[in-house]
């Protein structure tokens, strides 16, 4: 049975004692439960029927003791289900009838004379579904509460005890020994694969700007970092730029913030076009944007802005008619001499105020430090 989490916080008292109202999310996510704990017992409890029965069979069991055994086994589940899935707390209630399994299932034990592989297999079963819906701290009640009732129905019957397993009972018990393993064991693959696409779905938000799509702040400083680290190990070129957005703020108070948020993601569709795979543009903070390229020297990264540039200097915008965008970039080139990744911002944001200084809609380069190669740009060199 599926491992779930019964005590969220919207079914936690306050403060007086009295429980808070159930979130509509969370009572859907209470529901599902009770779904699948509907489905197990239903499974569970039928194919444990033809167990039971196996051995009343052999004994010559009374007509009330088949009886409760017709309504546990195939009347039961449906209960359940119906009581959990109207109740205020559905997890609670689910709880609730947990207990009400392990306690008839040790009355069947006792029922039973204590018949080996069937009593042996009821109690498995009784107890693994229990610590998959909430650990071991709740198999271990339930167990209380299935020997409490296997002892007192077991004094009530006079303490017969028949170990015998005769081969009839065995064959009964081999649908539920089989089918009810592969049916947990389904469950917990279904609930392990939600589980892996949930956290992939969380990594991805972690690290994506929800605004613009691109990576977010730590995302593109992570990837500087490692793109750092591989120059200092192999050597090579690498670039990284400081973008802004020029007069953003006058854009907003202007156009309105929507016109804003549409020149941002403008911008970050741009970077993303203009970027090969290996290139990394992230949201740094604001109207600001880190741009990650490996490989590449400084006229590379100039060549590369002066497109990112003639493609936001074409752009119009629905939302506000008129607005023309522009951006201001520093880049800076890896070089041995950095301390780390926060150097190379530094040195690359130092340009990019320069730029800015300079009258905007451009891009300054860092001073380089390394040799530099034949052809190479001159430092500070705007364009």
């Amino acid at each position: 049975m599926p491992s779930h989490p019964t005590d969220t916080p919207a079914s936690r008292p306050d403060a007086a004692g009295v429980a808070a109202p159930m979130r509509s999310a969370d009572r859907e996510r209470e529901l599902r439960f009770v779904a699948r704990m509907h489905r197990m017992r239903t499974l569970g409890l039928g194919l444990g029927f033809f167990c039971v029965a196996s051995v009343f069979h052999l004994h010559g069991a009374p007509w009330p003791a088949w009886a409760l055994l017709v309504v546990h086994g195939f009347a039961w589940p449906h209960l359940a289900w119906l009581a959990a899935s109207r109740s205020a707390r559905p997890a609670r209630a689910e709880h609730a009838s947990l207990f009400v399994d392990s306690a008839l299932g040790g009355a069947w034990i006792a029922l039973m004379h204590f018949n080996l592989l069937p009593s042996v297999l009821l109690a498995t079963m009784l107890t693994v579904d229990k610590i998959g819906v909430a650990g071991f701290r709740l198999a271990l009640r339930t167990t209380a509460a299935l020997a409490i009732a296997c002892v007192a129905t077991w004094a009530a019957l006079g303490f017969g005890v028949d170990l015998e397993t005769p081969m009839s009972v065995v064959v009964a018990c081999l649908p539920f020994l089989v089918a009810y393993p592969l049916a947990i064991a389904g469950v917990m693959h279904a609930l392990a694969s939600r589980i892996a696409q949930q956290n992939r779905w969380l990594a991805h938000v972690s690290a994506t700007d929800e605004l613009t799509g691109l990576a977010n702040r730590r995302q593109g400083l992570l990837a500087a970092a490692q793109t750092l680290a591989y120059q200092r190990r192999h050597g090579g070129p690498a670039v990284l730029a400081v973008i802004d957005i020029d007069r953003f703020k006058q854009i907003n108070d202007r156009y309105g913030h929507p016109a804003g948020d549409d020149v941002l993601r403008r911008v970050a569709n741009t970077l993303r076009d203009c970027s090969r795979v290996i290139d990394t543009p992230a949201r740094y903070a604001g109207d600001e944007f880190l741009l990650v390229l490996p490989a590449t020297t400084l006229e590379g990264a100039i060549e590369m802005t002066k497109r990112i540039r003639t493609a936001l200097g074409a752009a119009t915008f629905e939302t506000a008619p008129g607005l023309r965008c522009t951006i201001s970039l520093g880049a800076a080139e890896a070089h041995t001499e950095m301390a780390d990744v926060e150097d190379w911002v530094q040195q690359a944001d130092a340009a990019l105020y320069e730029a800015k200084a300079r009258g905007r809609d451009q891009v300054v380069c860092a001073p380089r430090v390394a040799v530099d190669r034949p052809g190479s740009a001159a430092p500070g060199r705007a364009a």
